[in-house]
């Protein structure tokens, strides 16, 4: 790690393998994306979350499950209107949606995971397993830090159709990041996106104003011994937030609040919830 934060697949790759068992184990994934490694942090850490729960610390489980269906959510909502066609998801991990939303759309959309090179190369074999991918779905390496060069964000957007809407996706990475990396990151974002005729972004955040108390504080620690650093919380508010993304170059931006589409969201297991927001920007000003 470095003073931005995480920049490197030892880093980052423990919460890919939790989170994948965690999706897995409520059914939205496939075997084939749960690893040993997933399944034996999630039951390393299942005291830990028990106290910090016991201290009045989000369910982590809750919190996981929130935020990807609601990016979910949105991004099936985005597809069905006609507004976007392409999607790519930045630091994908393990995550079921390229497979799912590959299946479910079919040659209505172009979907692209991309990561670093060590845990692209474990989803590519991970999907094998599953089978042949769909025409419009494929796995390439990435590194979201470069400006330019092959593996840059730039590089791969440049092989897309500016004719169609492109959406960019990223989930549980911005946390592991330095404020100024972050901003960084959406301005390149923004940048990448300007051209097409509708540019989207979700992801999620944590906010500091609601990560607050002692059992919200144990859950941080434990969450930060897990991933073996820090992990930061940059802005105090939405307000915050939302100004920073129109400051990088989106022309609009928002943060949702999960508890705001409980009724989509009602089968989440431990209940939709509140600790966790969704970005959701846009190089259009009506977005």
């Amino acid at each position: 790690m470095t003073e931005s934060g995480y920049v490197t697949p030892a880093t980052i790759s423990p919460t890919a393998h939790y989170t994948g068992y965690v999706w897995a184990r409520h059914g939205l994934s496939h075997s084939a994306l749960v690893t040993s490694q997933g399944r034996t942090l999630f039951h390393l850490l299942r005291p830990a979350a028990a106290l910090g729960g016991a201290l009045g610390a989000p369910s982590i489980e809750s919190v996981l499950m929130t935020r990807h269906r609601l990016i979910d959510l949105k991004l099936s909502e985005a597809i069905e209107s006609g507004r976007i066609t392409q999607i790519v998801e930045i630091a994908a991990g393990l995550s079921p949606r390229g497979w799912q939303f590959s299946q479910r759309y079919g040659d209505r959309l172009t979907y692209i995971e991309a990561d670093l090179p060590g845990m692209a190369l474990r989803k590519r074999e991970a999907l094998a397993r599953i089978g042949p991918l769909a025409p419009n779905h494929r796995v390439v390496d990435l590194d979201a830090l470069a400006d330019d060069g092959p593996e840059s964000l730039a590089a791969l957007v440049a092989t897309l159709d500016t004719t169609q809407g492109l959406a960019i996706v990223t989930e549980g990475l911005l946390n592991y990041f330095a404020e100024d990396v972050v901003r960084d990151i959406w301005q390149r974002f923004a940048g990448v996106l300007a051209p097409f005729p509708r540019g989207y972004y979700w992801s999620d955040l944590h906010l500091s104003s609601e990560t607050r108390g002692p059992g919200v504080k144990t859950f941080i620690k434990v969450l930060s011994m897990f991933v073996r650093g820090r992990v930061s919380l940059h802005f105090n508010s939405a307000e915050q937030a939302r100004m920073a993304l129109l400051g990088s170059g989106f022309a609009a931006a928002s943060l949702l609040d999960p508890r705001d589409f409980s009724a989509q969201l009602a089968d989440i297991p431990q209940g939709v919830s509140g600790h966790v927001r969704v970005i959701e920007a846009s190089t259009q000003a009506q977005g």
